[in-house]
């Protein structure tokens, strides 16, 4: 037995209970299941239309660009006009995200390599699990779908969000992953992405890519 389990049976002992009592675990479950919630900023608590705008706003305030398409079936083209804007090569590393997948990459010229980057790939797209309309973040769930070091080896990141999974605020996205995986099943890592990466000095010079992506580049699909 551990220094924990014999403090907590001591404390059982005392108490003159088990821990299996059902009364005392609903008591338990209860309480937990009606926690109220924290203080939430109302800049986010806007709906439908003002929600996926202020979406834009924000991200753009934190030097992310932001393009809207109409459908899945437009990314791919959106993507390769984005590449091309920059100057950039027609190359794009993905993982496994079946929303992807299903895309229509071959009706542009890109040349797409799937999994994990070993820090050679210069351009990467994801699929945002959802967005937080109050900051302009991105929540990225790790998994071999969208693997973690996409978010951080390429130079230039391109994500991926449906307006649909677009929420006013970070509790909101806390509680679709909860309800999605449940638990026991949570992932791993949950990623927070603001803007592209940068840090400024002493003398508050910014600079871009510090320690990850120099681009940051979001898609919002209006399914």
């Amino acid at each position: 037995m551990s220094a924990r389990d014999d403090i907590l049976a001591g404390i059982r002992r005392s108490l003159g209970v088990k821990g299996s009592e059902a009364i005392r675990r609903q008591i338990v479950q209860d309480r937990l299941e009606r926690a109220p919630r924290g203080v939430v900023p109302a800049r986010g608590q806007v709906s439908g239309e003002e929600r996926v705008g202020l979406f834009k706003t924000m991200a753009e305030a934190s030097l992310a660009t932001v393009t809207e398409v109409g459908s899945p079936g437009e990314v791919p083209q959106s993507i390769a006009l984005f590449l091309r804007n920059h100057n950039l090569p027609a190359t794009l590393r993905m993982g496994d995200d079946p929303r992807l997948q299903a895309m229509p990459w071959s009706d542009t010229t890109l040349e797409i390599s799937h999994g994990p980057s070993g820090g050679g790939d210069l351009n990467a797209v994801s699929h945002a699990f959802g967005g937080v309309a109050e900051t302009g973040t991105l929540a990225m769930i790790s998994g071999p779908e969208n693997p973690s070091t996409l978010n951080f080896l390429p130079d230039n990141h391109i994500i991926v969000v449906s307006a649909k999974d677009i929420t006013s605020d970070y509790e909101s996205v806390w509680n679709r992953v909860r309800f999605s995986f449940g638990k026991g099943g949570m992932p791993r890592t949950v990623n927070w992405i603001t803007g592209p990466s940068r840090s400024g000095d002493i003398e508050q010079t910014l600079l871009l890519g510090a320690h990850g992506p120099r681009r940051l580049h979001v898609i919002v699909v209006r399914e």
